[in-house]
């Protein structure tokens, strides 16, 4: 006699009859592998990850996703990472996009059976974006001399502090096109028989309101993560968050930064590269007027 069995011979009506369990984790942020602003990874959503698929008397796990994008490979591994705990365990994975789940967003909805949207949410962005700064004038401008020495005529490609030079947005292009392949195969795969796979324009990166990404196969219904979930598993269901790890705002560098042998500080280096992070997840966020 199994424990289920064993659990409906007791008097108590909610163990003979234990509701129906949901696991919820949360992916809210630009996906990328450092731990800046706010930034999703598999750092930092493996452990909940594993503990959302152990919960016990789970039926499905829901990831509910409010991005905008960002790494393809962090994307990339979240989605492995997902359907291998979703396989091993037997569990259906149901994706609700919040205001945002686009590009890499998407490409971590796709790691669901089943996804839903909002009809005003934002979806699909299927391509690839590179973005930096070029801040080669500000530091002539301040007498700065850049020394860059590198082994191999493309170790530097597009450093930020050197005027942009054509050959290395060749390459630059070279990569992104492969990227975009791979994206649109995994599109293809996962949305198999819902989408029109011969259609080019799902892959422009265009953005796409719910209703729009539902006629065109993307998602497969409009709904929210409660009412779907009650109307697949009864209005008893029990929707269980699943927290994980937090990361400090970019606004509280550390208090104690690395000191090198010389005896040089960080102190300057730590703030700066956050506000740059924080400034890249605002400009990811503004492509979607949020």
């Amino acid at each position: 006699m199994n424990l289920r069995e064993i659990l409906k011979l007791l008097p108590i009506e909610r163990l003979r009859n234990p509701p129906p369990v949901v696991a919820v984790v949360r992916f809210d942020g630009v996906i990328g592998p450092r731990q800046s602003y706010n930034s999703l990874s598999l750092g930092s959503h493996a452990a909940a990850l594993e503990r959302a698929f152990g919960v016990w008397g789970l039926r499905a796990v829901a990831l509910s996703i409010n991005s905008p994008g960002g790494s393809p490979v962090q994307s990339a591994l979240l989605f492995r990472r997902i359907r291998q705990l979703a396989e091993e365990n037997g569990v259906p994975v149901f994706a609700f996009a919040e205001d945002v789940a686009a590009s890499g967003g998407y490409w971590l909805a796709l790691a669901a059976d089943e996804i839903y949207a909002e009809e005003a949410s934002l979806l699909g962005s299927i391509g690839v974006v590179t973005a930096g700064f070029g801040v080669h004038r500000l530091i002539e401008r301040f007498g700065i001399d850049r020394r860059l020495y590198t082994a191999g005529d493309r170790k530097a490609l597009l450093d930020p502090f050197s005027p942009e030079n054509p050959a290395d947005v060749a390459r630059l292009s070279a990569l992104q096109q492969d990227i975009h392949d791979s994206f649109k195969e995994h599109v293809r795969r996962r949305r198999d028989g819902k989408i029109d796979a011969a259609d080019e324009s799902l892959f422009s990166g265009e953005v796409l309101t719910g209703r729009m990404a539902l006629a065109r196969g993307l998602i497969d219904g409009i709904g929210d993560l409660r009412s779907v979930m009650r109307s697949r598993y009864g209005e008893r269901v029990r929707l269980v968050p699943i927290a994980h790890q937090r990361r400090r705002r970019w606004w509280l560098p550390r208090l104690r930064p690395a000191v090198g042998p010389e005896g040089s500080s960080g102190a300057m280096a730590a703030p700066v590269a956050e506000f740059l992070d924080w400034l890249e997840a605002r400009a990811l966020w503004a492509r979607f007027g949020l």
